[in-house]
């Protein structure tokens, strides 16, 4: 038999259609599901359109960790709805301040071997475990949890050999900010990063967590780690040995891409703003003034993140001009802080202790003077992400985070180190604290039944989207440039946030980043096209970003190429996605260009349509859609396609 790469095993296991040859499309089997608040609440709503009566996943997790502030009734409104929600369809349930979605599921539900999808791009983190966990739209999610395949296009697996042992002061979050250096945003697009090598034995699973979390950053599909010795040690330490399966590529597997990292020779490394992949090494910014400090996020929730934070920091105070937040991960995490004293010492420094949830990763308070430096050990710093419009956010590790804590300035962690004496070395706990009370079972299937949904006034109804025409003469709205993100789509944030379950209210902050007037121009002129340069729909998973722009008349989108998971989004809910066959296309469409375009129910049949302006000029637009996702399109999307499958079975 072949040898076989830890990715093609995973996905042979579980492979119900299609043939794993990358670029084609599979579907595959799903074990497990993840949905977070700021998602969830649409998820919710679509098993409630598809009829469902209860999960057919194994496992199936509802959490509450994004909208958290509850600064009027809509937040609290939206868990009590997910709280209904989940008891309705057999779902497990994660009561907000029970912690972030990804460290979480994987202390209390990862599983070597398994598959999960979830609603939020970080889902990939759980690839630390040996999981096959991809990152899709909630539309996605509610098929899987209604027991469908998830469908994608086979990926490449990239093989990242790892030797080595990192330096002292260098951790896991310099190790994928590394990737990023190398690789840049859209890195990773159409593949799956599959870690292994001897460096991998220093590395333990929280810090592999750090790096799958990231791979989302580098665009690729997931990412995976071997479940090896230092996998089952930490399911012992969450009391959950017997969940551990030891899974590893074989001996001579050999992979599409390759690449090598020495770990002995990484250094602190430092996002600087507005981009991910903006990576340059802490000792090329040395002495930046930093106004805030933020520790946390599910790119950094290890205990050992926290801890050696608050090592740095023992019997010190924070720089008087520095705020210094302290997010943890999961109430789990915070506890074994506090067993261990750390809570004290952060406090004693001067942190600020925030509740067990995204907060400022997602914008939800923690927002940055304008014109002050943000150091966070976040996994985002798109524009404007933070909540302040024009913010100045960095990304690093605890340790680059927290010696600017100290010193008011962005500092190189072992220049600190050695100023002040630390020796780095840490006494963390062999077992966790755990504690499951905040977790709420699934009621059995005849009480699931009777549970009414409890719908505030803020919740409304999925918007009902029509067919795609097969001519369209589209205005272009916006004509924008490379690294669109979803952030700039549809804003986080807490403005927006608490409208998740208000699609009309929501879409009133689409594209806000980028044109103000978006929102007014797209209701007056009702449908029409944008046009955008690569990587377009970059970031988070919110489908938000494809439904609020169709709510308010978007049609097309051409872009030089898009985000795997936004371009999946459009195509849920019938909004086509065309690349120019040229790129420099892009340069000769502006705002104001009126795209005219015949034969759209023909593309079933092609992957490509010329597409003319008024002046005459011609335009060869591709797609690469599966005849699947084209009829989803063409039906208004993929709801309305299934209700037409079910009404034709019926007939």
């Amino acid at each position: 038999m072949t040898a076989r790469t830890l990715t093609r095993q995973l996905i042979d296991e579980h492979l119900v259609s299609g043939d794993p040859t990358p670029g084609e499309e599979i579907g595959l089997r799903v074990d497990q599901t993840l949905t977070q608040d700021a998602t969830g609440t649409l998820v919710m709503q679509e098993l409630e359109a598809l009829g469902l009566d209860r999960a057919r996943t194994d496992v199936s997790v509802q959490y509450v960790d994004h909208n958290l502030l509850q600064a009027d009734e809509r937040n609290a409104e939206d868990h009590e709805f997910l709280r209904t929600a989940a008891r309705r369809f057999g779902l497990w349930f994660s009561k907000p301040g029970n912690g972030v979605s990804h460290p979480t599921h994987m202390q209390r539900f990862g599983k070597p071997g398994a598959t999960m999808v979830g609603s939020d791009s970080h889902t990939c983190a759980a690839g630390s475990l040996g999981m096959l966990a991809i990152g899709v739209g909630g539309l996605e999610v509610a098929l899987a949890i209604a027991g469908e395949p998830l469908h994608l296009r086979m990926p490449q697996v990239w093989g990242v050999r790892l030797t080595g042992d990192l330096p002292p002061w260098v951790s896991a979050k310099d190790v994928v900010l590394e990737m990023l250096r190398r690789h840049g945003v859209s890195g990773g697009l159409n593949r799956v990063i599959e870690y292994h090598g001897p460096g991998l034995d220093g590395l333990s699973a929280m810090d592999r967590h750090v790096i799958a979390n990231m791979g989302a950053e580098l665009g690729a599909t997931t990412s995976v780690f071997p479940a090896d010795d230092r996998v089952a040690e930490f399911l012992r330490a969450e009391g959950r040995a017997d969940d551990h399966r030891p899974m590893a590529a074989d001996e001579d597997a050999e992979y599409d891409v390759t690449d090598e990292i020495d770990l002995s020779t990484l250094e602190p490394l430092i996002a600087r703003p507005s981009s991910p992949g903006n990576v340059v090494p802490v000792r090329d910014v040395v002495g930046e003034p930093v106004g805030q400090v933020v520790i946390g996020s599910s790119a950094n929730p290890g205990l050992r993140d926290f801890a050696v934070a608050a090592a740095m920091v023992r019997g010190r105070q924070t720089d008087d001009g520095v705020s210094f937040d302290v997010n943890p991960s999961s109430r789990e995490i915070f506890s074994d802080l506090t067993r261990m004293g750390a809570t004290f010492d952060l406090i004693s420094a001067g942190a600020r202790i925030h509740q067990a949830g995204c907060m400022g990763c997602i914008g939800m308070g923690q927002a940055p003077a304008t014109g002050h430096n943000s150091l966070r050990t976040f996994p985002r710093n798109f524009p404007g992400r933070s909540g302040t419009p024009e913010d100045s956010v960095w990304l690093c590790s605890p340790e680059t985070a927290t010696a600017a804590a100290l010193t008011g300035v962005v500092t190189d962690p072992r220049a600190l180190a050695d100023e002040l004496g630390l020796d780095g070395r840490l006494d963390l706990p062999a077992e966790a604290t755990v504690n499951t009370q905040m977790l709420a079972a699934p009621p059995p299937p005849e009480e699931a039944a009777r549970q009414e949904l409890v719908r505030g006034p803020n919740i409304s109804g999925l918007p009902d989207f029509p067919p795609l025409p097969d001519t369209l003469d589209l205005p272009v709205l916006l004509a924008m440039g490379d690294g669109v993100s979803t952030d700039e789509i549809s804003p986080a944030g807490a403005k927006a946030l608490p409208f998740r379950s208000n699609i009309p209210e929501l879409a009133e902050f689409t594209f806000t980043r980028i044109d103000e007037t978006y929102a007014r121009r797209a209701r007056e002129t009702g449908p029409h096209a944008v046009v955008a340069g690569d990587n377009y729909g970059q970031g988070s998973s919110r489908e938000h970003a494809a439904i609020t722009p169709r709510h308010l008349g978007l049609a097309v989108v051409v872009a030089r190429s898009y985000a795997r998971i936004h371009w999946q989004n459009l195509a849920n809910f019938g909004v086509l996605a065309l690349e120019f066959a040229d790129p420099a296309d892009r340069d000769r469409i502006d705002q104001g260009t009126v795209l005219h375009l015949t034969g759209l129910h023909g593309l079933p049949g092609t992957d490509r349509i010329v597409a003319t302006d008024d002046d005459g000029h011609e335009f060869t637009l591709t797609h690469r859609l599966s005849a699947r996702q084209v009829r989803d399109v063409v039906a208004g999307g993929t709801i309305p396609q299934l209700a037409r499958r079910g009404a034709g079975a019926q007939e």
